[in-house]
């Protein structure tokens, strides 16, 4: 365990490769936390955040229930980049992640996980352009080394998607199936993908990260020690070490609910992609 704090929904876990410092969100507690050398520190907001990439060393664009931000990390000060379903008060953000071209994927949903009510955009040099709609819960944004490959799920699902990039990184042709989840007592949540090409997926109610081969075999499964597993990160100074975030809503008799982890692990990860503002 790395942090106490216990999220009421913990999320975008992700490390910063140039700042080498692990940053995290507690979505309905409406703050980001990091930890440094001095510990643990965190920034409140008015309104809910979920996900970050890194644009330079003291830069992040974060994603919020109503816009994407340019984040100051050592002001604390943010400037709007973007307007994000501001005029929705039905959703907020939720998943996101950088991908290999400087673009930033981020996906909202309901409050309520009410069906169909949220979606999955990217924003690339200005521009947010919606490319998937009719999602219930936009989860496991993630993508291949070689950057011909995103995924994404919709949790409700029970299926991870994997969708073609063209040469700018937009996609290519329709998605297609690449894990099928259903039928089992797992929700495919946030994911990540190490530098073999090797998916890592948080699970909710599973207890566990769940690491599947290109090929969608399953390799092998790292235990979480509360089940609300919800993102996975690879980070440490040889990117081998995997965080996970959990959540504490609805498990008020469990005393690890909602904190953060660190599984040593055996495999490196990718360093976080750079955003290109």
């Amino acid at each position: 365990m790395i942090s106490q704090t216990a999220c009421t929904l913990g999320e975008g876990a992700f490390w910063h490769p140039t700042r080498e410092q692990f940053f995290w969100f507690d979505i309905l507690g409406k703050r980001l936390l990091t930890l440094t050398e001095q510990g643990e520190h965190h920034w409140n907001f008015d309104e809910c955040v979920s996900a970050a990439g890194w644009v330079d060393l003291d830069t992040l664009i974060m994603a919020s229930e109503s816009a994407l931000w340019r984040f100051d990390i050592v002001s604390g000060r943010r400037e709007k980049l973007v307007p994000l379903e501001a005029d929705n008060t039905i959703t907020r953000s939720n998943d996101g992640r950088a991908d290999p071209y400087g673009g930033f994927w981020i996906g909202t949903m309901g409050f309520q996980a009410e069906p169909g009510a949220g979606a999955i955009y990217r924003y690339y040099r200005g521009e947010l352009r919606q490319l998937y709609g009719n999602i219930t819960i936009s989860n496991a944004i993630c993508f291949a080394p070689d950057g011909t490959t995103a995924y994404f799920t919709d949790t409700i699902t029970g299926k991870i998607m994997r969708q073609a990039l063209d040469d700018d990184g937009w996609p290519r042709g329709a998605p297609e199936v690449h894990l099928v989840l259903s039928g089992q007592a797992i929700g495919p949540d946030g994911a990540v993908v190490d530098a073999l090409g090797n998916l890592w997926n948080a699970q909710w109610g599973a207890s566990r990260v769940a690491c599947y081969a290109p090929d969608g075999a399953l390799l092998e499964t790292y235990p979480v020690p509360t089940p609300q597993a919800s993102c996975p990160a690879f980070g440490g100074p040889d990117l081998t070490t995997l965080y996970v975030t959990t959540a504490a809503e609805g498990r008020a008799d469990d005393s690890l609910a909602g904190k953060t982890f660190a599984i040593q692990t055996t495999t490196k990860g990718q360093p976080e992609h750079r955003v290109l503002l």
